[in-house]
């Protein structure tokens, strides 16, 4: 049985659009006109917990990410960018699961659907930001965002279980 579509799915629905929207323009500024570097030198000008952060060291894309290659500040830049790829995807995910749960009728198609328009925007959205100045496509970055999508649907799989709404209706 097809439930019942809802004005809060259509609103999920533009939510994700809304979300596409920001990362679309989001995506069309340059490295320049994005970076918070100069916020940050305000904020974090004594370099707090530079000895713990100093001893972090990783490869991203073939780059090696560290305070001694980025420099303080663009060490903590990086992972407030690659926050921001998770959390955005996450919401895009979430979205997309919520708007379209009550609009097909099996919930594993549901999860399909929404993990395929994450992941088909997180591409493209790679690819077009390829045609921007200073800005680079990356897999890995395609990679992030898809686990940020995965994690919502499964938030939102899971705060919208089938199986509990059943029990509900039986004690009712």
């Amino acid at each position: 049985m097809k439930n019942k579509v809802s004005t809060a799915d259509n609103i999920y629905l533009i939510l994700a659009f809304v979300v596409m929207g920001v990362l679309y323009y989001s995506s069309s500024m340059s490295y320049q006109d994005q970076t918070v570097q100069p916020i940050l030198h305000q904020w974090l000008e004594n370099e707090p917990l530079r000895g713990l952060l100093e001893r972090v060291e990783f490869m991203y894309a073939g780059s090696e990410i560290s305070v001694n290659a980025s420099g303080y500040i663009g060490f903590i830049e990086f992972f407030i960018r690659k926050g921001a790829h998770f959390v955005s995807f996450f919401f895009l995910g979430l979205f997309w699961y919520l708007g379209l749960r009550n609009r097909v009728n099996n919930p594993y198609l549901t999860v399909i659907l929404a993990v395929m328009l994450s992941i088909g925007y997180a591409s493209f959205d790679e690819l077009r930001q390829s045609f921007h100045p200073n800005r680079t496509a990356l897999m890995e970055d395609v990679m992030l965002d898809l686990a940020g999508a995965a994690v919502g649907i499964v938030i939102g799989l899971l705060s919208t279980n089938p199986k509990r709404k059943k029990r509900r209706k039986r004690v009712s």
